[in-house]
């Protein structure tokens, strides 16, 4: 019965991608058809009634999570395991890897080249859903995988390595599991996993400290800017409201609360009231805090964000409100600010600029922002939508590129232990291969820091939340 509880508190924490990578996984064992599965207790049950997973016999299940990346359920969970285990296929490892690092456009022309097989069941596939059709209608195989590198030289040619070492039989070295004892002492007590993840950071997680996490959070500050129709008071043209601001709000609503953050909403706040707001945040006391997230959604210009009133405001005087000078409760803590506004006219396409809309488009640009090269403060961080003098853009059905992404990646990298920046490199590689309709937007989002440590978020224990602006086609 204790088991089957613990089993019911994994299910609890997994999402539904994560439910179905499972399923996705466990395919070669329990049958080879695609498992058909509404949840992972459905799963477990099935794993249980053939004899795949009990109390006495938990190495699948350790062997799946691990393969996910999800280490910290089995520590909630006390699942020890004496040995290696090696129930999932090489095969079947490969192709979730493969799929976790296929961006939405990149499935979407998989999908587009998938000539032999019919349109209809490739509707609303996951990329795990589209490699189990291929493997349906017999195109790719264990041992056949020259379908799928075709497809890849043309999507995306990298993940050809992935295979060629697949190939190779070294594979093996990127297991997730290894139970040799680096301390000696440690032999006395009970056998328990050592966990070595693949993070992109890993090298630098042996060299570098984290900031410590273990207080509350912080606050999360967010600043949304969307109705605009008074700033032709102080401005030539009116700047146009920001259509689509509201699933950005949500999305950072939604994943910081998750984190454990005491979120803070403000919305259509004019120039002096964003100063007085920073202002008032660096004068509070945040001793009982871990860090601070600060998040602005709005026009702006180089160096400076718009106010709804058409009036800008330096990003440098807001960083000096909450640097170690004007808030010392929170030196040697992260300080984090995503601001999603363009840093100029200039763009990557041909677009009006200045926030002015394309009739025929739903793709906006919120035209104008900041450069931040060199912090004067330690332990800050500036994730910016778009490098200097560039635009950034807003999808008015979907939120923003920059944005939506950032919550995405956190939602999917958070539990997997990987650090803030390491999230962002992936941010910046998911947007730069977002365009429009007309295969002519792009954009480069561009972090900029003076962090002394790695930020790594604690696992929260909720499950994670599913925002539906992030299933959406951002193209």
């Amino acid at each position: 019965m204790d088991f089957q509880k613990a089993l019911l508190e994994v299910g609890k924490s997994l999402s539904t991608d994560e439910v179905e990578a499972l399923s996705f996984l466990c395919t070669d064992i329990l049958s080879r058809k695609p498992v058909s599965l509404d949840g992972a207790s459905n799963l477990f049950s099935l794993l249980m009634k053939e004899d795949r997973l009990s109390a006495g016999n938990p190495q699948l299940l350790v062997e799946l999570l691990l393969t996910i990346q999800r280490p910290v359920i089995l520590q909630n969970i006390k699942l020890s395991l004496p040995s290696p285990s090696t129930l999932i296929s090489p095969y079947r490892k490969l192709l979730y890897r493969l799929s976790e690092q296929i961006t939405e456009e990149e499935l979407g022309n998989m999908k587009f080249l998938l000539k032999d097989i019919p349109r209809r069941r490739l509707e609303q596939k996951t990329t795990l859903g589209v490699f189990l059709e291929m493997e349906h209608m017999d195109l790719i195989n264990e041992s056949s995988l020259e379908y799928l590198e075709t497809i890849f030289k043309s999507v995306c040619p990298v993940l050809n390595e992935e295979i060629r070492l697949f190939r190779k039989g070294e594979m093996a070295s990127l297991d997730t599991v290894n139970t040799e004892k680096n301390n000696p002492e440690s032999q006395e007590n009970d056998e328990v996993c050592t966990f070595i993840l693949p993070l992109p950071s890993k090298i630098n997680a042996q060299v570098l400290c984290d900031y410590p996490m273990t207080g509350k959070r912080g606050i999360c500050l967010i600043v949304d800017n969307f109705d605009f129709s008074e700033s032709y008071k102080n401005l030539t043209n009116t700047l146009r409201n920001r259509e689509g601001t509201k699933f950005d709000r949500d999305a950072l609503k939604e994943v910081f609360g998750w984190l454990g953050y005491e979120v803070d909403i403000h919305v259509d706040y004019n120039a002096d009231q964003i100063k007085s707001l920073f202002t008032r945040i660096g004068q509070q006391d945040h001793s009982q805090y871990d860090s601070l997230v600060c998040c602005i959604l709005s026009h702006g210009m180089e160096g400076k964000v718009y106010g709804v009133d058409g009036k800008l405001v330096e990003i440098k005087l807001l960083i000096e409100c909450i640097d170690g000078e004007k808030c010392p409760s929170l030196i040697e803590k992260p300080k984090m600010l995503f601001i999603q506004a363009c840093q100029g006219c200039k763009e990557q396409y041909p677009v009006q600029p200045d926030g002015i809309e394309d009739e025929t488009t739903r793709i906006f640009a919120d035209a104008k922002i900041a450069d931040l090269r060199s912090p004067v403060i330690a332990d800050l961080l500036v994730g910016m939508s778009t490098v200097p003098d560039h635009a950034s853009f807003r999808d008015k059905f979907c939120g923003t590129w920059y944005i939506q992404s950032l919550c995405k990646n956190l939602i999917k990298c958070v539990p997997r232990r990987i650090d803030l920046v390491s999230i962002l490199t992936k941010v910046n590689f998911d947007v730069s291969g977002m365009t429009d309709f007309s295969r002519r937007r792009k954009q480069m989002p561009q972090p900029a820091f003076s962090l002394r440590k790695r930020v790594v978020f604690p696992v929260p224990e909720k499950r994670p939340p599913e925002i539906g602006a992030l299933t959406k086609d951002n193209s």
